[in-house]
C-alpha cells in the first residue's frame, strides 16, 4: 500500500533529508510506527515514551486532522497523503 508522508523541514535531518517518504500500513499508527522504525531519529519527535502522539505534532490525512478520525487508529488507504506538521509557538519580544 503506497501512502505519501510529507516530512517537515525540522524532521528532515532524521530522514536523511527526505521531504517525502512512502509509507505502508492500514492505520496512521502503523504508518508512523514504520517510519519511526526505518528512521529512528524521528521516533522521539513523533511519539511520547508511552506510544502516544506528541500533542504539539499535528498529523493530517488528506487535510483531515487525525484527532477527529480516531487518532493512531485512523484508517489510511492506498493513495492517501499524510502531512506531519509540528506546532509552532512564539510571542512578541
Amino acid at each position: 500500500m503506497a501512502i505519501t508522508v510529507r516530512i517537515p523541514t525540522v524532521l528532515r535531518p532524521a530522514t536523511g533529508g527526505q521531504a517525502v517518504i512512502e509509507g505502508e500500513g492500514t492505520t496512521i499508527g502503523a504508518v508512523l510506527g514504520r517510519i519511526a522504525t526505518d528512521h529512528p531519529g524521528v521516533k522521539p519527535q513523533l511519539f511520547h515514551d508511552d506510544g502516544a502522539l506528541h500533542k504539539f505534532l499535528n498529523v493530517y490525512i488528506n487535510d483531515d486532522d487525525v484527532r477527529y478520525l480516531g487518532g493512531l487508529e485512523a484508517p489510511v488507504a492506498d493513495g492517501d497523503e499524510i502531512t506531519l506538521l509540528p506546532a509552532v509557538a512564539g510571542g512578541a519580544v
